[in-house]
């Protein structure tokens, strides 16, 4: 199974709120079987403690320390929000990725997230895919290096 795939991003995403972008981007991780529709619950959790927006558009939930357990594989969901959702302290996001990380992968995808997210034309990019293959294509060539 791998990390991200197709059945993972949900293109022009119109969440109400963060909680409901959050819950996006578990759902596609539950359904592609990452991971247990708890998990769901402890990425909100982690919200409520620590704000996963990292600036520059992009919000990164993932579950808490103790939600282990509830990981089946490592895997990536991405949301892709076009008109932006308030992620607090009037900070707005637009690409939700959601991460559920099995072992020690946790950091090591942050990481290659953060590195392709930091370089504005691959966000560029991802905004204004048409196709999830397109935001595919993105991360898999920055995974790769």
């Amino acid at each position: 199974m791998s990390i991200l795939s197709i059945n993972k991003i949900k293109l022009n995403a119109q969440p109400f709120n963060k909680n409901e972008a959050i819950i996006m981007a578990g759902q596609l991780l539950v359904e592609a079987g990452h991971a247990s529709a708890a998990y769901i619950d402890k990425m909100l959790e982690r919200e409520e403690t620590l704000s996963t927006y990292m600036g520059n558009g992009l919000a990164i939930p993932h579950g808490t320390q103790d939600s282990k357990s509830l990981i089946s594989s490592t895997g990536l969901s991405i949301v892709q929000i076009p008109e932006g959702v308030d992620f607090g302290d009037g900070e707005k996001a637009t690409l939700v990725i959601g991460i559920a990380a099995a072992g020690d992968d946790h950091l090591d995808i942050l990481t290659n997230v953060a590195m392709i997210c930091s370089e504005e034309e691959n966000v560029e990019r991802i905004m204004k895919a048409s196709t999830p293959e397109e935001i595919l294509n993105i991360f898999e060539s920055g995974m790769a290096s």
